[in-house]
């Protein structure tokens, strides 16, 4: 008995023994640093550009008109949309008082020739001779004026903008059909077609005539147009601080038409600068404030910037409360929660 006893004491005792020599800790650590993906900025040259939209206008627009009111319009040869020639006809009115006219002027015509040979033999008086020049020289520019009236024509290519009266309406001087002034039809120029576009005052030394510039409208998206500055105003709008320029873009096509909204792009020459993804910018909620993070030693730096500028899927910034060299590191992947000396485990793109 005693024997057994013991035996069943030992067997416990090895149990304990074998127990507290495989009793091991093991000690975990947390890693709370942010993990974030970097990119490396560098000095980039750009093409500088300023944009600013625009709406396009003809580059001219005639509304024609009789001036004599009274006289009725006994043809329109062109419609609305209709392309004109320089001197085509695009207007004839009732020429009866055209035709009484060039009646008398060849009766005044027969009084001067004769006034003229009068003169050369001594025979009439000068005052007599400068009343027969006169009224020869008064009707001959009236018959000019009234030929001008009864017979319209396009005083260059364009198109046909607007028509607001018909084939025998008399003409009575005012503003029928829809039109801003009185007129019967209306021609604009649209080849070359023009913007007037209204820029920052501090550009005003970088705008010269003549210098190239691009169009993008929202009916033909990212399809560039060329154009011109045709004029540089030269003074200074002081309410709002901007002067006008205007544009000129070739439309021979005419693919461009009056009232075609866009942006126009200026090229004011190369420059370096500090170029970066358009994501690693953020934005202060509420305000217009922007910022990024660096990383430096390891940790998150938190810097305020401007956008000058954007390319597509970068940004050109400028620093406003800190430094940003070549070789820096900005965050460009889980910057979103991060604060100002954040410890960072950066991972490099």
């Amino acid at each position: 008995m005693k024997k057994s006893f013991v035996y069943l004491l030992a067997v416990p005792a090895l149990l304990s023994v074998a127990s507290c020599s495989n009793d091991t800790t093991t000690e975990v650590v947390k890693d709370n640093r942010a993990l974030v993906r970097v990119d490396t900025i560098r000095t980039t040259v750009v093409d500088r550009k300023i944009e600013y939209t625009a709406n396009l206008e003809a580059n001219e627009q005639v509304f024609y008109a009789p001036t004599l009111a009274g006289t009725r319009i006994r043809k329109i040869y062109v419609e609305v949309g209709d392309k004109v020639s320089k001197g085509q006809t695009l207007v004839e009115m009732d020429n009866n008082t055209l035709q009484q006219q060039e009646l008398q002027l060849k009766n005044v015509e027969t009084e001067y020739n004769r006034a003229v040979k009068l003169m050369e033999t001594g025979s009439i008086s000068q005052q007599n001779y400068d009343a027969a020049v006169t009224q020869y020289e008064v009707m001959k520019k009236a018959i000019a004026t009234l030929k001008e009236n009864t017979r319209m024509v396009a005083p260059f290519n364009g198109v046909v903008t607007g028509k607001f009266m018909e084939e025998g309406e008399l003409w009575s001087g005012g503003a029928f059909g829809g039109a801003s002034k009185p007129a019967i039809i209306a021609v604009e120029q649209i080849n070359p077609i023009k913007a007037i576009v209204n820029i920052a005052e501090q550009y005003y030394l970088e705008i010269s005539k003549g210098m190239k510039v691009s169009l993008q409208t929202e009916v033909y998206g990212k399809r560039e147009f060329e154009g011109k500055v045709n004029i540089v105003y030269p003074s200074i709008n002081p309410q709002t601080r901007t002067f006008s320029v205007e544009l000129l873009f070739d439309n021979a096509k005419q693919e461009l038409r009056p009232g075609m909204y866009g942006t126009v792009a200026f090229s004011t020459g190369k420059a370096r600068t500090k170029v970066v993804q358009s994501i690693a910018v953020l934005k202060v909620q509420g305000s217009n404030d922007r910022f990024i993070f660096l990383a430096r030693d390891g940790k998150a730096k938190r810097v305020s910037v401007k956008i000058t500028n954007r390319y597509d899927d970068k940004v050109e910034i400028e620093p406003l409360d800190a430094t940003i060299n070549d070789g820096d590191l900005i965050v460009t992947t889980g910057q979103a929660k991060l604060v100002d000396g954040k410890e960072l485990n950066i991972k490099i793109d």
